[in-house]
């Protein structure tokens, strides 16, 4: 069975989501965690959890709507954050990719998401594009565990988010034929690995171009299983492990 520790699913990107669950289960997808991280995106993830059993979800801010974000939306994240199903808080984090015009509403935004998280001792799954150093150096400052979704830095950069006890997650640009990834990947224990799609984009190979979903997580698996030298039965056992760990699954 496959877990999917991070995607998106919303009927913007998809013309029918029961046809994508249906093909995940057919594709021995046992979980997703499905992150709402914009307004919009939190209240329809809300009614995806309830709906489908495969189902649980991450909520928090972007830092893409910083800008936008008030205290009255934290404490509506808040208030919400109190479900057995939303085992997390994210994706948040830092973006500086298009500017710093804003990085002082970024940092606010993502401190602000960290102390929930530490006060209710949720994990957190985080966002970090062009912001490594900021990023370390603010999780450095709470007592709080989690993913550093889309993981694509170096050996050294991964090997400081494990010792600060985070699990990288892995996705489809790790079969990309340029990836860099491949190298850390031979590198880093498989107890710090947990496999994500990030669909629906970032699809991996054989079907990079198309749009991503749950069920290409074998392909995922498939290369940590090369890379690894390892039968995928493992990657699959260490991995599910790391992630009901983490996301407290009854397993």
């Amino acid at each position: 069975m496959f877990i999917d520790t991070h995607c998106h699913l919303s009927g913007e990107d998809y013309d029918d989501i029961d046809k994508i669950i249906e093909d995940d289960k057919n594709a021995m997808v046992d979980k997703i965690v499905v992150s709402g991280c914009s307004k919009e995106s939190i209240d329809e993830v809300l009614v995806l959890k309830d709906k489908y059993d495969i189902v649980y979800a991450t909520l928090g801010y972007h830092p893409e709507y910083a800008s936008i974000i008030t205290e009255d939306d934290l404490n509506y994240l808040k208030k919400i954050l109190d479900n057995e199903k939303i085992v997390g808080i994210g994706e948040i984090g830092l973006d500086y990719h298009y500017g710093k015009e804003n990085i002082d509403k970024q940092k606010w935004l993502f401190e602000s998401q960290l102390k929930i998280a530490e006060e209710l001792n949720l994990p957190v799954v985080i966002h970090s594009r062009d912001a490594t150093l900021d990023t370390i150096n603010i999780l450095k400052k709470y007592r709080v565990r989690g993913i550093i979704h889309c993981f694509s830095g170096s050996l050294e950069t991964a090997n400081i988010y494990i010792k600060m006890r985070f699990l990288l997650g892995i996705g489809g640009v790790l079969t990309f034929k340029n990836s860099k990834l491949k190298e850390v990947v031979k590198e880093i224990p498989m107890e710090s690995i947990v496999l994500e799609t990030d669909s629906p984009y970032l699809t991996p190979v054989p079907f990079r171009g198309k749009q991503n979903s749950s069920k290409y997580l074998k392909y995922i698996a498939e290369f940590i299983s090369d890379i690894k030298d390892i039968d995928i039965e493992e990657v699959l056992k260490i991995t599910n492990r790391n992630a009901c760990n983490l996301f407290d699954f009854d397993r």
